[in-house]
């Protein structure tokens, strides 16, 4: 069992009376500078007798972020003077004292607060409870005000005001939220990102979908960033926005509905009619949000289009060595999208009067055609369609797929784009488990086999390869996307090769590719060829910026590594970025959905000899905001993995999960998983 704080480094004339305990949770804190007491008569007698108000701590040594707040506060000894000097320091093991949790986890549930582990409540000396929360941190960060500021300003309202202590609740977190907001420095937190989730929310078209406007890109990034909304705080509202739009893009012309495949975007602001190039990152980025769409609302549409997606993307778009080509163009024979329009007379030659009549009817197709004289096959005037007729139209499509492969084609890019098919890869391997499409994740392997084994040099990407040519080296999108692709199929596979593979990569993206101004990347490596700027955009494209991407990995390799210097690393990628991007924020959308990730992730440890069965009920969550880390057995894992204290919990299978920076209790039935999970996340305010 690893002793936090293992060393000695009290001050002089601090007591801490741990050591007389029995409990190993109590023992691991027995060094630390706070003057502990354990739950005891002595411990409130002392309260009294001091008139000192209670600092009560409650954990259990399975629960990975009580360590942290420990290593953090309780071995600091700055952090441990001020408790010292203003609280009764209590320690509980809940699992030796599941009585004291109880009552104090029932109180800060009526105190309006979502409940979990660390606990951390202020008692009256007689140890009645009056608020708490769960963990804070050190300093303060992300809107939440640093623990040392918690306790000075609780410690003053006993001193100032103890008539009315019960009462300042309100009071107590108005001036903690102002402690953690201060003047001039920019803050986002849990706050922030509901508001512009709202912000975002009102500025969409009720009728289309989208953002109101012509002409109408879409933007997954930030419809991920309302869906997240929804995650959070389980409005509906926000999931509505999103799937009312992925259901008009679906229907619309942007929508390939005989080959599979989005285009680029939508010239008007019906979605009708598409800049009709097909781009792979638009294709990865649509496909995720159609899978989390689905698995919420079991809408047979999102399901179809993704497989047809899916579809398109195995037929046209994949190489002959397994990997994905870059693009369609738009124009085939010298005319946009002329490979993809009809006439109503072609619809007839070639399905029949009674079928053409039929077909027409539900793919909008008239003879004045609905753009410039042609017909975009698409399905925005609903009509009720029967599942037989379903099976009609499917029949139809095929026949006039057929006929339209005989037209000359549009041109395909076959360059092979590390970081967009980084993107596909990560798409596949998560809507491959949502949807439970074990090809896909295979489809995934395959692609990322390839760019292994041609596309790198020794632990180095290069950027782009067509003919056995490589143009090298890469970009810091190369490395951030496929990092994120290895993680989404170390995730869907627990192959711990993929694992390796993105330390490796997220190293040598840190020896390369480092910005110190802002601690997020540059574009170009440090030894490429020299250009009269370096490139260090934060801003969000077509695609997710690099530094969003790389963000999003630090905070998944901090929680599958069990190493907290990644997660360190994150936050001062978040602080610098977005110290800069006060003014542009929706700009920033994927920064905003990796620290959503950051402050938000269900951490899910899966152990015991029936892991694989917890593993995939816990990979049902939406990929968004869950990490699942498969640890069997102890020797999968390096012996300071925080992991090994849920391992050594109990020799049963378990899933032991945290949200954001609170843990549950041991689940011990794996149906039970997705239910703890949003049970910890709190309400969003009205």
């Amino acid at each position: 069992m690893t002793e936090h704080g293992s060393s000695t480094n009290r001050p002089a004339g601090v007591e801490n009376r741990l050591g007389r305990e029995t409990s190993p949770y109590l023992l691991q804190h027995k060094h630390n500078p706070v003057a502990w007491w354990a739950w005891s008569p002595d411990a409130l007698s002392e309260a009294q007798r001091t008139g000192k108000p209670i600092l009560l701590s409650v954990g259990y040594a399975a629960c990975h972020w009580c360590h942290v707040m420990a290593h953090e506060s309780f071995e600091d000894e700055a952090t441990a003077a001020v408790m010292n000097e203003l609280f009764v320091n209590i320690k509980v093991d809940r699992e030796e004292r599941p009585d004291i949790d109880q009552i104090y986890m029932s109180a800060l549930h009526h105190l309006g607060e979502q409940g979990g582990w660390p606990l951390t409540m202020f008692l009256t000396p007689k140890g009645e409870p009056v608020w708490g929360g769960t963990y804070f941190p050190k300093t303060s960060r992300y809107g939440r005000p640093a623990f040392v500021d918690v306790l000075r300003e609780v410690s003053r309202l006993f001193r100032e005001e103890p008539d009315k202590i019960s009462q300042n609740r309100d009071s107590l977190m108005e001036r903690l939220a102002t402690q953690a907001r201060p003047a001039g420095k920019v803050t986002i937190g849990a706050r922030e990102l509901d508001q512009l989730a709202r912000q975002i929310g009102g500025a969409f078209d009720p009728t289309n979908g989208g953002l109101r406007g012509a002409p109408k890109f879409p933007n997954s990034a930030l419809y991920e960033l309302v869906w997240r909304a929804g995650l959070r705080g389980g409005d509906k509202r926000f999931f509505e926005l999103i799937e009312h739009t992925l259901e008009r893009i679906c229907e619309g012309g942007i929508y390939d509905h005989l080959g599979g495949g989005f285009s680029r975007y939508s010239v008007d602001e019906r979605w009708l009619v598409p800049h009709f190039e097909k781009m792979l990152y638009d294709n990865a980025q649509l496909l995720e949000l159609l899978a989390l769409a689905f698995a919420r609302t079991g809408n047979p549409l999102f399901r179809q289009r993704a497989t047809e997606t899916v579809g398109w993307l195995k037929r046209e778009m994949t190489t002959l060595e397994g990997a994905f080509s870059a693009s369609l163009d738009a124009d085939s024979e010298g005319e946009e999208g002329k490979f993809y329009v009809w006439s109503r007379a072609e619809i007839v030659e070639a399905l029949g009067m009674e079928n053409a009549a039929f077909f027409v009817q539900h793919y909008d197709v008239t003879d004045g055609g609905n753009f410039e004289g042609h017909n975009i096959l698409n399905r925005l005037n609903k009509l009720p369609r029967s599942p037989d007729d379903e099976v009609r139209l499917s029949v139809l499509r095929d026949q006039l797929l057929m006929l339209r492969s005989k037209r000359v084609r549009p041109g395909l890019d076959d360059k092979v784009l590390a970081d967009w098919n980084g993107l596909m890869i990560a798409a596949l391997a998560n809507a491959g488990i949502m949807l439970a499409e074990p090809s896909w994740v295979a489809m995934a392997a395959g692609a990322f086999d390839f760019i292994v084994r041609s596309m790198t040099r020794g632990d180095r990407l290069g950027h782009s390869w067509r003919e056995g040519r490589l143009l090298y080296p890469g970009l810091a999108s190369d490395f951030a996307n496929m990092i994120r692709a290895a993680l989404a199929l170390y995730e869907a596979t627990g192959q711990g090769g993929f694992l390796e593979r993105a330390l490796a990569w997220q190293r040598t993206l840190d020896e390369n590719y480092a910005h110190s101004g802002n601690g997020g990347y540059y574009l170009t490596a440090s030894d490429a060829e020299g250009l009269v700027v370096r490139p260090a955009s934060t801003s969000d494209d077509a695609t997710p910026n690099p530094n969003s991407i790389a963000a999003q990995n630090l905070v998944r390799l901090a929680a599958l590594t069990g190493d907290a210097k990644w997660r360190e690393q994150a936050d001062r990628l978040f602080d610098g970025i977005l110290a800069g991007s006060a003014d542009h924020l929706f700009q920033h959308a994927a920064l905003l959905n990796a620290l959503d990730l950051r402050l938000h992730a269900a951490e899910i440890v899966v152990t015991g000899p029936e892991h694989e069965r917890f593993a995939a009920a816990a990979l049902k969550l939406p990929f968004v905001n869950r990490i699942v880390l498969r640890a069997p057995s102890a020797g999968v894992l390096p012996a300071d993995h925080p992991a090994q204290a849920k391992i050594a919990a109990g020799p049963g299978s378990a899933a032991f999960v945290c949200v954001g920076e609170t843990c549950s209790l041991p689940v011990t039935d794996p149906d039970r998983i997705a239910e703890v999970a949003g049970g910890m996340r709190p309400a969003m305010p009205a």
